[in-house]
């Protein structure tokens, strides 16, 4: 096997903590090699000091033989090195050729270019038109962009982080023959994921890092799922358990909700109802941009309806703002994390003010009691092992898994009656993600109403009493998940005739009449 890249005994600090210390391994041309460890284990630094981002404090990079030190990412791009990242960064106003121009840094004329397009994209299994406009485009269609710009370049080597994140079951089998290919033409890829069976399926090595070092490395074919997430933990690992209760009277339910969407590239709702009992964990499914964004704000109250679409314990909240709705005894957890669920400039002790002064009687007389806040900041962070430095640690400052796990403890440590979350454990590591569906289980036992909306069907099968699909807008008659296929999901989140919105008689029919609450008002 021919060397592509030797990364030998790099190592980055910053103050108060070592994110790479002496890491050194070796990524062979055509092969897939997948880079793993926990949040915070330091993937992220490693491989910005790859593209250039970063710059090592020690230890050198070895390419074809070669001292390889980019300067910025311009330099490793020169070089080579492309990096397909975790978010996006398109502008839906613009067409797939003009998103592609600007991630390109000498592009050709925009007709030469949609020409290249479509020669390249096809060749490669990821068919793109290059005039139409990203905002109409599904996530797996705007990922295909971010992944043509890298191979307009002809990269040696191409970077993914947490590429499947968006993608659906087919998504993703087309994404990984597309890898294969290139890795078959000698293109080196280092792949980032914290979906072990897929690191299976597709990648030759993995290196795994734990606390910045480098603690194994295996052949995934030949290496359980578990005894890699074992590696990056340290520990053993156990599956979330939950117990055994039997669900109690409708906690919330929403009756007949549409709304229009909320911006030009948006899904409007149209006529959602559910019925989640105490106790009981619905699973909503379905493929980015089907309108989970537009189900959640309509149900943490970012975006009011009529009173009677939506109750918490039979209390009308539908034109009640997000406090009023947690004083009712609702809490809600967003899929941005940065921005939206947390302000980045913002200490944790801060934004655990933003979400718990009600609930947390954080406030006295229109004053912030500082001290609890900072008590309960400091609970949050031990609660669900965050790691940071402390409490008045900026939310910008953490990795996108530690502050999913601050942003999930805020709302769950409330005691809520109902909990609704999107995307609970997006780009979190294995051990982090068992915590999580853990304690959404235990919050469950203890008589919440939990709606988890997820693009991880198994994360859905692993928790969930029942599922339903978001198609369009659309929400399909919800099933136990006890006996449900992956086809017959699949058929769901396509929108599949027969699989839409249950009549109100069919979803009442599902919930015992005695738990539902009175209600004076029936839909129209």
């Amino acid at each position: 096997m021919t060397d592509l890249l030797r990364i030998e005994g790099i190592s980055k600090s910053y103050p108060g903590v070592k994110a790479n210390d002496d890491v050194s391994f070796t990524i062979g041309q055509g092969r897939i090699h997948a880079l793993l460890g926990e949040n915070g284990a330091g993937k992220s630094t490693l491989v910005k000091m790859i593209y250039g981002l970063v710059r090592p404090d020690s230890g050198r990079m070895v390419m074809h033989g070669a001292p390889y030190q980019p300067a910025d990412p311009r330099a490793a791009r020169a070089q080579g090195v492309a990096m397909v990242f975790q978010h996006f960064s398109l502008f839906d106003a613009l067409t797939v050729a003009e998103n592609v121009a600007l991630g390109m840094d000498n592009p050709p004329p925009l007709r030469d270019l949609a020409r290249r397009i479509r020669e390249v994209s096809e060749g490669y299994g990821l068919p793109l038109d290059p005039g139409r406009v990203v905002g109409d485009l599904s996530a797996g269609e705007r990922q295909r962009i971010e992944i043509l710009r890298c191979l307009l370049q002809d990269p040696k080597l191409l970077i993914m982080d947490e590429p499947t994140s968006v993608l659906t079951p087919q998504e993703v089998t087309i994404l990984f023959g597309t890898l294969r290919q290139l890795a078959a033409e000698g293109t080196s890829i280092l792949y980032i994921s914290h979906k072990l069976e897929e690191i299976r399926s597709l990648c030759d090595e993995a290196t795994i890092l734990r606390h910045g070092k480098v603690v194994g490395s295996c052949n995934p074919r030949d290496t359980s799922a578990r005894a890699m997430a074992e590696m990056m933990v340290g520990a053993s690992l156990r599956a979330p358990a939950r117990t055994a209760t039997e669900p109690g009277p409708v906690a919330l339910e929403v009756r007949n909700l549409s709304l229009p969407a909320t911006h030009p590239f948006g899904t409007p709702l149209r006529a959602i109802s559910l019925a989640v009992r105490q106790g009981e964990v619905l699973g909503i499914g379905g493929v980015a941009g089907n309108g989970q964004d537009e189900l959640m704000l309509a149900l943490s109250g970012e975006v009011r309806s009529a009173a009677e679409t939506v109750r918490v314990l039979g209390q009308p909240v539908g034109d009640q703002d997000p406090n009023s709705r947690r004083r009712a005894g609702m809490v809600t957890a967003p899929e941005e994390r940065l921005g939206h669920a947390a302000v980045p400039e913002m200490s944790l002790t801060e934004n655990a003010v933003l979400s718990g002064t009600v609930r947390k009687r954080l406030a006295r007389r229109g004053f912030i009691d500082w001290r609890a806040a900072e008590d309960w900041a400091a609970e949050i962070i031990a609660t669900f092992d965050v790691r940071t430095r402390g409490t008045g640690t900026p939310a910008a400052a953490l990795s996108g898994g530690n502050l999913q796990k601050f942003v999930l403890g805020r709302e769950i440590m409330q005691s809520p009656a109902v909990i609704v979350v999107n995307q609970p454990t997006w780009g979190v590591d294995a051990s982090a993600a068992a915590y999580i569906r853990q304690a959404l289980l235990d919050r469950a036992a203890a008589g919440a109403a939990v709606v988890v909306i997820s693009q991880d069907i198994d994360e859905i099968l692993e928790i969930a009493d029942t599922f339903a699909a978001l198609n369009e807008g659309r929400l399909s008659a919800p099933r136990p998940v006890a006996g449900l296929t992956l086809e017959q999901i699949g058929l769901m989140l396509g929108g599949a005739h027969g699989m839409h919105q249950a009549e109100p008689e069919a979803l009442h029919a599902a919930v015992p009449a005695a738990s539902l609450p009175e209600s004076p008002h029936v839909p129209s």
